[in-house]
C-alpha cells in the first residue's frame, strides 16, 4: 500500500497539449549524473513507437538543456528514482519545491501501452489526472506493475544501471531526499 500511495504521489502538473516540433533522430537519451550517491552515465532508450508525444516532449526538453543541473527529488529504496523538475528542481535552488513544477511546454495526454514497469523502466510522473505528465519521469528500481496501464512508459534503461541503483535515496514514504540530491549534470539526446 505504501508504494501505491508513493505512486500516485508522483507530481507534475495540469493542463493539456501536444508538442510538435521532435529532434528528428531522437531515439535515447545519456544523462551524466553526479552527486553523493551517483556518479556516472545511464543511457537510456527511448520507445517512440510507444509514446510519440511524450518522448518528443523529452527530447525538446532535452535538446534546450532544460534538465541539465536537475536533481533526483524523490527516490525509493525498491521502487523508483524520480527526475525532471526543470522548474523547481535545478541544483542551488529551493528543493522543498522540487517534485511540483514542470516546463514550459504543454502537458500530455496519457500514451499508456502494455509495456510493464519492469527493473529499469522509464515512466513518465504525473498528478492524479492521467494527462498531466509534462517533464518528470522516474527510473525504476524493481518491477512495479501495480503501475502498468496507470502511467506512460517512455522508455528503459540499457547502460548504467549500476548507475540507477547508487542514486542516493530519500526518506519516508514520499522518499523526499535530505541534504544535497544527486544531480542529472548533463542530459544529451542520442540518435
Amino acid at each position: 500500500m505504501l508504494r501505491l500511495a508513493a505512486a500516485f504521489a508522483l507530481l507534475a502538473g495540469p493542463a493539456f497539449g501536444i508538442l510538435v516540433g521532435t529532434p528528428a533522430g531522437a531515439t535515447g537519451l545519456q544523462i551524466e549524473v553526479a552527486g553523493e550517491g551517483a556518479n556516472g552515465l545511464i543511457t537510456i532508450d527511448l520507445l517512440d513507437d510507444v509514446a510519440p508525444d511524450h518522448v518528443a516532449q523529452i527530447a525538446v526538453l532535452a535538446g534546450e538543456g532544460a534538465y541539465d543541473g536537475v536533481v533526483f527529488h524523490r527516490v525509493i529504496d525498491g521502487f523508483m528514482a524520480q527526475t525532471g523538475d526543470v522548474q523547481h528542481g535545478k541544483i542551488g535552488g529551493d528543493m522543498s519545491r522540487a517534485g511540483t513544477g514542470k516546463s514550459e511546454h504543454p502537458n500530455l495526454k496519457a500514451e499508456f501501452s502494455d509495456v510493464p514497469f519492469d527493473r529499469g523502466v522509464v515512466g513518465m510522473a504525473r498528478s492524479q489526472n492521467p494527462n498531466s505528465a509534462n517533464a518528470q519521469f522516474f527510473i525504476m528500481f524493481a518491477p512495479g506493475h501495480f503501475l502498468n496501464g496507470q502511467y506512460t512508459v517512455v522508455g528503459r534503461v540499457t547502460d548504467g544501471m549500476d548507475v540507477v541503483d547508487a542514486i542516493k535515496r530519500g526518506a519516508g514514504p514520499n522518499g523526499s531526499v535530505i541534504g544535497q540530491p544527486d544531480q542529472m549534470k548533463k542530459v544529451t539526446v542520442t540518435d
